[in-house]
């Protein structure tokens, strides 16, 4: 299995996964220029992609999706309230094969299963996800609200994961940020800060090969911070611990 996190952040999020056969992209939140010539410039094309699978309505999830699938031809997988949500903040435009998916099942696409975990993020109807080829195992758990019941369980059960470590407590408190975003971040449906998710990684067995730090945020955290603290709380000796860019594919990661 292969992945690419072709960018990850506020500004927008894309994840290609090749796996036993098939080529996808999870969410639409770049453009479609930016999603070819990113993967143009690591040898794949677009053109090849079977389907885009969209976490949530958000825009930096999202707003793309039309013109993916009217330049590129691509299916979209989606819930109903997600896509619905969608199209109420952002023109997507003419759509005209949706796949639609109930948060919490697993849906068989081609050898892989792809199994969605709802979320507690304040989006309409989220979902994480995590993708088996049968031998690996790969999560993409960004935008999860907080550390909800079961999420360990999910970590522990991943070969590879891209899991959000969106902010530095201290850099949101005295930044620029009014009080109610600071709050919305910070609440149960927003998202997890650097210490969050390094404690989540820090209960993890000897299971999980590395980890890719995701949707960091551009004024509240800062890469080298975040991995400083997951090297503290998690330690160096365990598995490489990654950052996606949030301004170019981070490069391919294999699983």
């Amino acid at each position: 299995m292969l992945v690419i996190p072709l960018q990850s952040g506020s500004n927008g999020n894309c994840v290609y996964v090749e796996a036993a056969g098939s080529r996808l992209l999870f969410d639409a939140g770049i453009s479609g220029r930016q999603a070819q010539q990113r993967l143009a410039e690591l040898g794949r094309s677009i053109h090849d992609v079977d389907a885009v699978f969209v976490s949530h309505d958000h825009s930096d999830h999202a707003r793309c999706l039309g013109i993916y699938h009217r330049k590129f031809g691509l299916p979209i997988h989606a819930t109903r309230k997600t896509l619905a949500a969608a199209r109420r903040r952002t023109n997507l435009g003419q759509i005209d094969e949706v796949h639609h998916f109930e948060a919490g099942r697993s849906i068989s696409f081609g050898r892989i299963a792809i199994e969605t975990v709802p979320t507690p993020h304040d989006g309409a109807d989220g979902v994480a996800f995590v993708v088996d080829d049968g031998r690996r195992r790969l999560g993409i758990l960004t935008d999860l609200g907080h550390a909800f019941k079961g999420l360990v369980d999910v970590l522990r059960s991943l070969d590879a994961v891209l899991l959000e470590s969106n902010y530095d407590p201290e850099m949101l408190r005295d930044g620029s940020y009014p009080p109610e975003l600071q709050l919305r971040i910070r609440g149960p449906g927003g998202h997890l800060s650097n210490g969050q998710a390094a404690r989540l990684l820090a209960k993890t067995d000897g299971r999980l090969r590395w980890a890719c730090l995701a949707h960091l945020s551009e004024e509240n955290n800062d890469p080298s911070l975040a991995l400083d603290t997951h090297h503290r709380i998690v330690g160096r000796r365990r598995w490489p611990i990654h950052v996606a860019s949030r301004h170019k594919a981070t490069g391919v990661l294999e699983v």
